[in-house]
């Protein structure tokens, strides 16, 4: 069992950055893919980024790249989402999630076992 716990959210102003973290216990962390999704007030859930286990590999949505950075550190158990200016319709509920039996990087929510409880990120403008 993996337990993913989010933190970093709160309000920001349009154009500012926010880094949100990601901790995960359980299972072994440098073995799995880790994702970030997020979900608007009355939208689908969508696909933010998506690193592999070793970092080699990320993937971002056409809305994010350039300005959002995922990244990892497994000696800590944690995944990083740097986001830089950020826009207001880059406000929702920020969520963060692993593979299990899966290393590459994927965009595919089924393809991710473990959730995390999701973190509010809000941006003014």
């Amino acid at each position: 069992q993996v337990q993913l716990v989010e933190s970093g959210g709160g309000l920001v102003q349009a154009g500012g950055s926010l880094r949100l973290s990601c901790a995960a216990s359980g299972r072994t962390f440098s073995s799995n893919a880790m994702g970030w999704f997020r979900q608007a007030p009355g939208k689908e859930r969508e696909f933010a980024a998506t690193i592999s286990w070793s970092g080699a590999t990320t993937y971002y949505a056409d809305s994010v790249k350039g300005r959002f950075t995922i990244s990892r550190d497994n000696t800590k158990n944690t995944v990083y989402l740097q986001m830089n200016s950020l826009k207001s319709e880059d406000t929702a509920v920020y969520y963060c999630a692993a593979t299990t039996g899966w290393s590459s990087a994927t965009a595919s929510p089924r393809s991710y076992d473990y959730w995390g409880q999701g973190t509010q990120v809000t941006v003014s403008s």
